[in-house]
């Protein structure tokens, strides 16, 4: 059996390796100094997965990150380019550069402040005013810091009437305008349509064929005008043409007759105008019509010329104006 003082010493010995010899037996000391132990060998079954290599573009994405941080950008817009910034009314729209798989401009900020204040990522955008009718489109670059774009619509006004010939007003719920770009017919674009007179409206500066509208039939009036950038355009067309009414009477000044059917035609059979009533009224062009009253069975018309002027009644006689 083992002394007592072998064994203390095999059991702190315990993960250093043994090697059995016959060396000189040497007796423990209570007070002896333990050398350090040998590090464990590790477990190859119980290893530590290896650190995962640095992801590939680092930097790039570094580089990256920090230019998509959304910048400063103000957009402004004047009238002219000498003029002072537009107050109120300026409508912005930012569409990224690149068009989608369909050709279409993405939208991707929008503002109705005329000064607008937005924040986009760098990179390359263009930018659209809208001021009334007015409009313009230019490139915009935005860059780390603050950004300020300034566009000059370079945009007038226009502000449209119509009287008949001779200076005769025209009540204004019996006009409208449209206005469209100059140029040959089948390419021109609408611009408005349906305008009041009166109205002022804002365009960019050139030339618009211009069409008044006296009534809803045919007294139609064309002129092309030119808008001056930073002025305001006062025009009236003037237009040859009557606002007339009809009556069925069986005698001239007489009690108009209820319940008629009328047609108006042109020289060659064109229907300009159809009614039903005792005083129905409408707007011609200055010239010849043929003018057809309808009362149960018969038919009694008219043959009339129409002069620019005021307005006009025109009667047919039941006594004068055979009917059928």
């Amino acid at each position: 059996m083992l002394p007592v003082y072998r064994l203390i010493a095999c059991a702190i010995l315990g993960f250093a390796s043994v090697t059995v010899a016959s060396a000189p037996v040497t007796f423990a000391q209570e007070n002896a100094e333990i050398p350090p132990l040998p590090r464990p060998r590790p477990d190859p079954n119980n290893l530590p997965p290896p650190a995962a290599a640095p992801a590939a573009g680092t930097a790039a994405d570094a580089i990256a990150a920090v230019t998509s941080v959304p910048q400063s950008v103000t957009l402004t817009a004047r009238i002219t380019q000498e003029g002072p910034s537009i107050p109120e009314g300026v409508v912005w729209r930012v569409f990224d550069s690149v068009p989608d798989a369909q050709g279409n401009m993405t939208l991707v900020a929008k503002s109705e402040e005329s000064t607008a204040r937005l924040d986009l990522p760098p990179g390359e955008y263009v930018v659209h005013a809208a001021y009334g009718r007015a409009q313009l489109s230019e490139s915009l670059s935005v860059v780390p810091g603050n950004n300020e774009k300034v566009v000059d619509l370079e945009a007038g006004a226009l502000r449209l009437n119509s009287a008949v010939t001779g200076d005769i007003p025209i009540a204004p719920t019996q006009l409208r305008f449209d206005i469209f770009t100059a140029g040959e017919e089948a390419s021109r674009v609408l611009i408005a349509e349906n305008l009041p007179p009166n109205d002022i409206v804002t365009l960019n500066a050139g030339t618009y064929h211009i069409v008044s509208h006296f009534g809803t039939i045919n007294a139609v009036v064309r002129a092309d005008l030119r808008v001056e950038a930073g002025e305001l355009t006062d025009a009236t067309l003037y237009h040859h043409a009557s606002e007339v009414s009809f009556r069925l009477v069986s005698e001239e000044g007489g009690e108009a007759i209820a319940d008629v059917e009328w047609t108006v035609k042109t020289p060659d059979g064109a229907t300009v105008f159809t009614d039903r009533g005792a005083f129905p009224s409408t707007v011609l062009a200055e010239g010849d019509y043929l003018i057809f009253a309808k009362q149960g069975e018969k038919v009694y018309n008219r043959e009339v010329q129409v002069v620019s002027g005021g307005s006009r009644e025109i009667e047919v006689l039941t006594s004068v104006y055979g009917g059928a």
